[in-house]
C-alpha cells in the first residue's frame, strides 16, 4: 500500500451491509483516527469473510491516534473491547450523552460476547471509562498526531438525531499546506424523532461519508407513525392477546415509550378492546439494560427537544408513566413469559433485540409465536440473515423460523412499522446534503444494502449532477480527498 495518497479513507466494516461500522481516515502515513468500530450482525461479512461472531480486529492499529465514536448502539461500538486487546491505546472521543451511555452497552457486550466473570468485566468497563473523553456538540477538538508530524487534524461532534448522544463527525485535515474537510454521517435520524432535536445539514464538506440504510425506501411522518401505531393496537387487541414488539435497549424502546405515553393520555377512556380501555393498557419493558438506558434518558433532560422539555413542565412522564411495567430479574422475566404463555393476557411487551438475534424477547417469540392471539410488531430494520428478517419475510405467508436451534411456526400476526426506524429515510438524506451550503465534490455511500445504496446513488446523481457519488467497497481504488480526479487511494 506504498502507493497511497494521504489522505485517504479505508472501509472496516458496513460496506457490505448495515453492520460492523468501523472506517479508518489516514491522515499521513503514520497518523489516522477510526470512527466506531462495531460489531457484525446477522449473515453481514467481514473484509476477511468471517460471519455474525466476527470479533478480532484484522486490522494495523499502531498508527490509530484516536477512536471517534458517532454513538452507541453495537453494530458501532461492539467491538471497542477487541480493539483494545488488539492494542489500541489512545482516547475514545464522544459526545457527553454517549460517554453516559457507552460503558453500559459495553458491559452488556462485554458479558454477553467475552466473559462472564464480573470482576474481568469490572475491569475492561473501567480502563474503557479511563479511555472516554466527553466532547460538547459544536466544539473543535483537537486530536494530537505523532510528534515529527506536520498533520493537523480537528474533529466536531454535530448533533445527528438517531439516538440520544448521536452525532455526525466534521474532520478538518490540515497536511501539505492544504486544509480540507471530511464528514462522516455516522446514523442520521429524520425529522421530528421523539425527544431528539432535528439534525441540521453541515455547512461544508469536500468528502461525505454517508449512510444509506433506507435511500430506497420514504417513511411515513410523524402523524402517520403514530396513527398507525395506534390502529395497530387496537387491531392486534381485538383477540386480546400480547402483542410483542422487538426493539434495540437504546433509542427505539424510549421512543416508543414516548409515543405510547401520548396515546394513553389522549385516549384515557376511549375503548381499546372488549373490556379494555387505553388508560388500563399495560405496557412491560423486559430488559435490564432498557431499562437502565431510560433511567439514563431521564437524567439527560437537557438533551431532549423542546417538544419533550414541555411535556416535563405540564407535570407529564413520558418514560416514567403509570401504566409502565419494568421487568429486571431473570427469574421475574420467566415468570412473565410463563403466564402470559397460558393467559395470553392483553398488553404490549417491549424486549430485546431489536432483530430477534437474541435477548429477552427470544424467549417470548418460542412462548407465543405459534399462538394466534399474539401479534408481533417490528419497529425497525431488520439485517439479512437474522431471525427478525426470517419473521418479517416469511410470517405474512405463516412460514417458519428457527429459535435458538428449534423451528417455530409462524401462526402469530406480523407487522412491520418502517415509520419507527431510527434511521433518515431517502428523502431525508437528500436533505442533508441539500442544506449544505458548500456542496462536496465527494460522496461515499456506506451502511446500506446494495439495493438501498444503488437508488439513493441515482437520486444524488439526479439532483447533484457535478458530485461523485462512489459506492463504497473494502478495496476500491478511488481520488484521495486532496487530490485532482485519477489519484490512487483506498477508501
Amino acid at each position: 500500500m506504498n502507493d497511497l495518497i494521504y489522505p485517504t479513507i479505508e472501509h472496516h466494516g458496513a460496506v457490505d451491509g448495515v453492520t460492523g461500522s468501523c472506517h479508518e481516515l489516514k491522515v499521513d502515513q503514520d497518523n489516522s483516527i477510526l470512527i466506531d468500530c462495531g460489531l457484525f450482525q446477522g449473515a453481514e461479512e467481514s473484509p476477511e469473510g468471517a460471519g455474525a461472531n466476527h470479533l478480532q480486529i484484522e486490522f494495523p492499529v499502531d498508527k490509530i491516534k484516536a477512536l471517534v465514536v458517532t454513538h452507541c448502539h453495537i453494530d458501532h461500538v461492539g467491538r471497542i473491547p477487541h480493539l483494545i486487546a488488539a492494542g489500541f491505546r489512545g482516547p475514545i472521543y464522544c459526545s457527553e450523552p454517549t460517554a453516559e451511555l457507552l460503558p453500559l452497552v459495553l458491559e452488556d457486550a462485554v458479558a454477553i460476547g467475552v466473559t462472564r466473570n464480573k470482576s474481568l468485566i469490572e475491569r475492561v468497563i473501567k480502563l474503557i471509562k479511563s479511555r472516554i473523553a466527553a466532547v460538547p456538540y459544536d466544539l473543535w477538538q483537537s486530536v494530537g498526531m505523532g510528534e515529527n508530524s506536520e498533520s493537523r487534524l480537528q474533529i466536531k461532534f454535530k448533533p445527528a438525531g438517531h439516538i440520544l448522544g448521536s452525532a455526525y463527525i466534521e474532520c478538518d485535515i490540515a497536511a501539505k499546506g492544504k486544509k480540507k474537510r471530511v464528514v462522516f454521517s455516522g446514523d442520521l435520524g429524520g425529522p421530528y424523532t421523539p425527544l431528539l432535536p432535528s439534525p441540521k445539514s453541515p455547512y461544508q464538506a469536500d468528502v461525505l461519508v454517508l449512510e444509506s440504510t433506507y435511500g430506497d425506501r420514504r417513511h411515513e411522518n410523524r402523524r402517520q407513525r403514530k396513527d398507525q401505531l395506534k390502529q395497530l393496537i387496537k387491531k392486534c387487541l381485538q383477540n386480546r392477546g400480547v402483542i410483542l414488539i422487538p426493539a434495540f435497549s437504546i433509542g427505539r424502546t424510549q421512543e416508543l415509550l414516548y409515543e405510547l405515553e401520548e396515546l394513553i393520555h389522549r385516549h384515557k377512556t376511549e375503548s381499546l378492546a372488549k373490556g379494555l380501555v387505553w388508560e388500563d393498557l399495560e405496557i412491560i419493558v423486559d430488559s435490564p439494560l432498557a431499562n437502565r438506558f431510560t433511567e439514563v434518558y431521564r437524567k439527560l433532560k437537557p438533551f431532549w427537544d423542546a417538544e419533550a422539555k414541555a411535556k416535563v413542565r405540564t407535570g407529564r412522564h413520558p418514560l416514567a408513566f403509570e401504566q409502565l411495567t419494568t421487568i429486571n430479574s431473570h427469574q421475574d422475566h420467566l415468570a412473565a413469559v410463563e403466564y402470559l404463555k397460558k393467559t395470553a393476557s392483553p398488553c404490549i411487551v417491549i424486549a430485546a433485540s431489536g432483530m430477534c438475534a437474541g435477548g429477552r424477547i427470544v424467549n417470548y417469540l418460542k412462548a407465543m409465536i405459534e399462538d394466534e392471539r399474539t401479534d408481533i410488531l417490528l419497529v425497525g430494520y431488520q439485517a439479512a440473515g437474522t431471525p427478525g428478517r426470517i419473521i418479517q419475510t416469511y410470517g405474512p405467508r405463516q412460514g417458519y423460523v428457527d429459535l435458538e436451534g428449534e423451528r417455530y411456526h409462524i401462526k402469530s400476526g406480523v407487522y412491520q412499522l418502517n415509520g419507527f426506524s431510527a434511521h433518515a429515510d431517502k428523502d431525508s438524506l437528500l436533505r442533508f446534503i441539500k442544506g449544505m451550503r458548500i456542496k462536496p465534490s465527494e460522496i461515499r455511500l456506506i451502511h446500506g444494502d446494495e439495493g438501498a445504496k444503488k437508488a439513493l446513488k441515482q437520486s444524488i446523481n439526479q439532483l447533484f449532477p457535478r458530485i461523485n457519488v462512489l459506492i463504497s467497497s473494502y478495496l476500491v481504488k478511488t481520488t484521495s480527498p486532496f487530490e485532482k480526479r485519477g489519484s490512487r487511494g483506498i477508501y
